[in-house]
């Protein structure tokens, strides 16, 4: 039980972070945005809160919270990278 509280106040924190950082892509220049820009901004700004969603759902689910929130960790990772990628400033 300690191990699940831990892993999903993990993902919280994680999810918080990449949001956070997901502000910088925002603070950059101003202008016409391509649409790959623009979605970069989205997966950096939204995609974190939703993959939270996400793992909360399939833990609902699956009732394998440790799992949902292990993947959920690593999907905030990947989706905050993309968004980097996408969208750098």
């Amino acid at each position: 039980m300690f191990a699940v509280v831990v892993a999903w106040l993990a993902l919280v924190a994680v999810t918080v972070a990449a949001v956070l950082f997901g502000q910088t892509a925002r603070a950059g220049r101003r202008g016409r945005r391509s649409g790959r820009r623009r979605l970069g901004l989205l997966l950096s700004l939204s995609g974190p809160w939703l993959v939270l969603l996400a793992a909360v759902g399939a833990g609902a689910l699956t009732g394998r919270w440790l799992a949902a929130a292990a993947g959920g960790v690593v999907a905030v990772v990947v989706v905050a990278l993309l968004g980097l990628v996408l969208a750098p400033h």
